[in-house]
């Protein structure tokens, strides 16, 4: 989630794993001839969900007018469409100069195209009889937007009556109604839009519209946490060995309004079960926190905050502390500009507050990712249980119905 505030997308080609350059170069997709839908289950669509982020400067604007434009991440009520586009408006400068202090632009999207691709590229291996893969990336509020990628899916041979598979993939591992949901009910918005009316086959199976299944949530997948504990045990070994166990470990993730959180939201809940999980797999050596961080605006956020808990440990003489971005897959804003240049950078002791590397290209995370695809694309299931219920204090119809698209799917 990016409240730091800060084409037709065309199938991705296959990445080697780099490391980022300052220059945020972005890498663009490639042209690939229209699939084919025959008796095998292949060709199958792997569509990446995420935010996304401004590649360049000049994007943050209309990235800024889309994210304050959505209920479901900030919810404004009723005056949303007028207070939306002030904030946005306002915030821009500000952002901008974030956003240029860290290359020019975001590298989300660099990172998420070469995650898809990298992913598909081992699942044409793992699952054969679902191949080839094709990777496509759709984010909420840059581009490549949700409805672009939808419309480069209808021009690659899925749907119009053609059928074929598509996996919506949640690059948030821990579900939220203001992030995977916002995503979902974008997709299912579009989809009704772009396939609402679409003519049933000849022989009257089905409607011949994409064949849509979602993983939503993935908070303690083993591939995940592992890909995290490798990381945290890299970094820690950048400590002294006599004062490296007492490193406070800091999980950091994004916040929400207290409004969401007692609606209902599954997101605290779920980003505790990933701590949970990796400090089992670091066998609970170091002591750790959670803690949140990108509060915006006046009203109650969940707390503690990454930037004053920060503060309070250093006043107390504990300055060995590790940040660890538990609730991001990639490196983004929130990463290398609010821990790195922010909460580090102004901390006074940079050499004992370190930061985790962020996912990125990790050869562990890619494995991870795949697996978690070969096993949903397996399983038969159109997504998880905990998806089909609401939050208790749910009053969205599009969420209703939403939910109800892709429960009701047949994979």
């Amino acid at each position: 989630m990016a409240l730091r505030l800060g084409p037709v997308i065309r199938p991705l080609r296959p990445l080697a794993i780099a490391k980022p350059c300052a220059s945020q170069a972005r890498w663009f997709a490639t042209p690939a001839y229209p699939v084919t839908q025959g008796s095998s289950r292949g060709p199958t669509a792997m569509v990446f969900l995420n935010m996304g982020g401004p590649s360049t400067v000049d994007e943050v604007g209309d990235f800024l007018s889309r994210l304050f434009a959505d209920g479901d991440l900030i919810p404004l009520g009723r005056l949303q469409s007028y207070i939306g586009p002030l904030l946005s408006k306002r915030r821009t400068p500000k952002i901008q100069k974030q956003y240029a202090a860290i290359g020019g632009g975001s590298p989300i999207r660099k990172w998420s195209e070469l995650q898809c691709a990298e992913m598909c590229k081992l699942l044409d291996k793992m699952s054969p009889e679902t191949a080839p893969h094709k990777p496509y990336v759709a984010f909420r509020y840059a581009n490549p937007l949700t409805e672009e990628t939808y419309r480069q899916l209808l021009a690659d041979g899925f749907g119009n009556g053609r059928g074929g598979r598509a996996v919506a993939f949640t690059q948030y591992p821990q579900y939220s109604c203001s992030t995977t949901g916002s995503s979902l009910n974008e997709l299912w918005k579009w989809r009704q839009r772009l396939e609402g009316k679409a003519a049933p086959l000849g022989d009257g199976r089905d409607d011949g519209t994409i064949n849509w299944s979602v993983i939503d949530r993935w908070p303690a997948h083993s591939g995940l946490v592992e890909a995290f504990a490798q990381n945290i045990e890299a970094k820690l070994m950048e400590y002294p060995a006599e004062r490296r166990d007492k490193v406070v470990l800091l999980f950091s993730a994004h916040s929400l309004p207290m409004t969401v959180v007692n609606r209902g939201d599954p997101y605290p809940a779920e980003v505790a079960a990933s701590v949970h999980a990796v400090m089992n797999r670091l066998n609970n050596v170091n002591p750790y926190r959670l803690i949140w961080q990108s509060q915006v605006g006046p009203q109650p956020w969940l707390g503690p905050q990454t930037s004053s808990t920060v503060e309070n440990y250093i006043a107390k003489g504990q300055k060995d502390l590790l940040l660890i971005p538990i609730a991001f897959t990639s490196d983004h804003i929130e990463t290398l500009y609010e821990l790195d240049e922010e909460v580090i950078g102004e901390s006074g002791h940079a050499d004992t507050v370190k930061r985790v590397e962020s996912l990125n290209g990790s050869p562990v995370f890619i494995q991870a990712l795949a697996d978690l695809a070969k096993s949903h694309l397996d399983s038969g299931i159109a997504c998880s249980t905990q998806m089909g219920l609401r939050c208790p204090g749910c009053k969205s119809d599009r969420c209703t119905e939403s939910k109800k698209f892709f429960a009701s799917q047949q994979v």
